[in-house]
This record gives C-alpha cells, structure tokens and sequence, in this order.
C-alpha cells in the first residue's frame, strides 16, 4: 500500500467514525423537539445522553479536516475553497449548537431554553443534511477547471443526486439517533424512541436504499457491491431487533449503516478525491493532489503512535456513561435567573 493510499483510506475511516459518532449526537438534537416534548426534565434527558461525549466525538472531524489538509493539500484547497459558503453555514450550525448545549443550563428561564432548544435543532438539521449533499458532490464530481478551482453556479451544486444524498444523511442520522436513545434512556421516553424509530426505519430504507443504489450503478465498482449490500442489512438488523427490545442490536444495526455507507461512498471516489465534470484530465486524485513522501511518511507515524492513545481514551468514557437515563434521575435546575430583578 502507498503512502497515498494510506492517507485516503485513513482519511475514510476518521469520517466514518465522525459520521458514526457524531451521527447519533445530531440524530439526538433533530428529535429532542419531539422525544422531549412535555416538559423541561424531558429535554434534559434526552440531551444528557450526549452530554458527556458530543465535544469528543466533534475531534473526530477536526482530525480528518488536519488530516485532509495535511496529506492532500489540494484536495482541502479546491473543496474549501469551492464550498466556501456552504462549509460556513455548517460551520455557523456547529457553532450555534455548540452554544445552545453548553449554555442551555447556565439561565433557569424557560424561554432562554426554548431558545437554546431551537439552537440545537437547527444546528443538528443543517450538518446532517449538508454532509449526505457534500459527499454526493464529491462523489459525482464538481465542475472543476485546470487550475483547480470549482468554477459554475451553485445550481452546478444542487443536483437530483446530491440533494437525494442530503435527504439519505438527515433520515439515517435521524434514525440513528433514535435508536441510541432506546439504547440509553428509560422509561416513557425509551419507549417514545423506540415507536419513532420504528417509524423512521421504513422512510430511511427507501431513502437511503435509492441513494445507495444510485451511487453503486453510477459510480461503484464491483466490490462496492458488498458496502452496498452491509448498509441494507444493517437496516434489517436495526427493524428486527428493535422490535423485540434488543436495544443493543439495533444500535449496532445503524453504525452497520453508516459504516457500509461511507465505505461505499470513499470507494466510489476512488482513485479520484474531488472528480471535475468539465474534463476527466482536470480531476484531482490521490497522487496529483497529495503531499510529498517524506511529508506523508512523518505524518505516518504520528498516526501510528497517537491514534491508539485516543480511541482508548474515547473508548474509557463511553465506558464510564454507559448507564441508562431516566426523567426521575433529571435534578431541579440550577441556573442563574434572566434577570437581576
């Protein structure tokens, strides 16, 4: 395997474990509206599930957007660049998510929580649609000229198939999120999450199968075939074990999913990392838009040497919060009041 090689498949595998990771923390954020609707302690419940590992799962991405700059600065130039304003807005969504979690329990005032909950949701919608919609593209292609740079209008951007690829992230987050919080709530609101994953799963099999399918015929390859093949039954496994309480089982069942989806994805890119629809000799590919050797090689072995370091790390603190939250569990607020009056 060449350097390059490694750093693209590596690159793959951070985004596999941010869309894994951070793919049940937007989940969670999408449905807190209606998994917490009824009261405060609700909210707070279904939030706290996160609470303890969404900034860790968030390094993920830092990790592979250093990595991508690292090993293949072309790469991150033209697709930064190219998607300037729309990598902003994911950005800006990050950011006011970010805020409303951390600051949604600092004031004990009712309307500055309503305000922080809407800062949750629309920060967990946006990424969650906008990363199905930059993944199609990459996978289809930009319109790239000589010079490396995305040119055209954004209507170039807003294809059939890359806005089916945003709608197959937000259902399949969506999903995903809802059988973590089976996983990890109990009560009343186990049981909510249980009955909308039940309802989510149908829509997210349509949705994610068509793109699946339109991605392995008009972009895969052959062995592409089995990514394809782990995604769907993943979904299967998710709809049965959910339906007879195997919590456990059906969270596998959706990172199954999100695994064998990236996976087809990535290996649909291949050898291409950002293809140009204007002309085949303007793509960008692992070997025109990498580092040089000794640069990959140094990076190399850093990787080898931190990235165990961290997944036992992360690995630690999901141990530690494993336990299941109930509302009955959910303390009185202790926020400061709105107000000095």
């Amino acid at each position: 395997m060449t350097l390059e090689l490694f750093w693209f498949v590596l690159i793959g595998v951070l985004f596999t474990g941010y869309f894994v990771l951070e793919g049940f923390d937007f989940g969670v954020g999408m449905l807190m509206p209606i998994l917490g609707k009824g009261s405060d302690k609700r909210r707070r419940a279904v939030l706290n599930t996160i609470g303890p590992v969404w900034d860790g799962n968030e390094v993920w991405l830092i990790t592979a957007a250093g990595a991508m700059f690292a090993a293949f600065p072309e790469w991150y130039a033209s697709l930064f660049s190219g998607f300037y304003l729309a990598l902003l807005l994911l950005l800006v969504a990050l950011i006011l998510r970010i805020c409303a979690i951390e600051y949604r329990g600092k004031i004990n005032d009712p309307q500055w929580r309503a305000w922080c909950d809407i800062g949750i949701g629309v920060g967990s919608w946006i990424p969650a649609l906008a990363w199905g919609w930059l993944f199609a593209n990459m996978v289809r292609g930009v319109p790239l000229n000589e010079k490396k740079q995305i040119v055209g209008s954004v209507w170039d951007l807003l294809s059939p198939y890359a806005l089916l690829g945003g709608l197959a992230t937000g259902i399949l987050f969506a999903l995903h999120g809802a059988v973590f919080l089976v996983l990890k709530t109990g009560g009343e609101v186990r049981e909510d999450a249980q009955r909308t994953a039940r309802l989510l799963l149908i829509p997210t099999v349509l949705i994610v199968g068509a793109f699946g399918l339109w991605t392995q015929l008009a972009y895969g390859t052959g062995w592409t075939w089995a990514a394809l093949g782990a995604a769907v039954f993943g979904l299967v496994v998710t709809g049965a074990a959910n339906a007879v309480g195997r919590d456990g089982w059906a969270f596998v069942g959706t990172t199954l999913t999100v695994i064998a989806a990236t996976v087809l994805i990535v290996g649909s890119m291949y050898p291409n990392v950002l293809p140009s629809t204007i002309d085949p000799a303007f793509h960008l590919t692992i070997d025109n838009a990498s580092s040089t050797p000794y640069t990959l090689k140094v990076m190399s072995w850093a990787a080898v040497i931190a990235t165990p370091v961290v997944l036992i790390y992360q690995g630690w603190t999901y141990w530690v919060f494993r336990q299941r939250i109930r509302v009955e569990q959910i303390p009185a607020p202790i926020g400061l009041p709105l107000s000095k009056d």
